[in-house]
């Protein structure tokens, strides 16, 4: 019984809901601005190292 009830109101409100598609084309526009930053810090033996063996590196 509330099956046939819920149909009936499912089929009575089905006319009354329209959908139409715009007149003109959906524009999303995005602005995306990245910047990334990497920074290397050497620890003062590695760096002594590195000027040490220079032809290596």
């Amino acid at each position: 019984m509330v099956a046939v009830v819920a149909m009936a109101a499912t089929v009575m409100l089905g006319g009354c809901i329209t959908l139409e598609a715009p007149d003109e084309p959906i524009v999303i526009e995005l602005n995306i601005n990245i910047t990334q930053e990497v920074i290397y810090r050497l620890a003062d033996d590695a760096e002594q190292t590195i000027e040490d063996n220079s032809a290596i590196f």
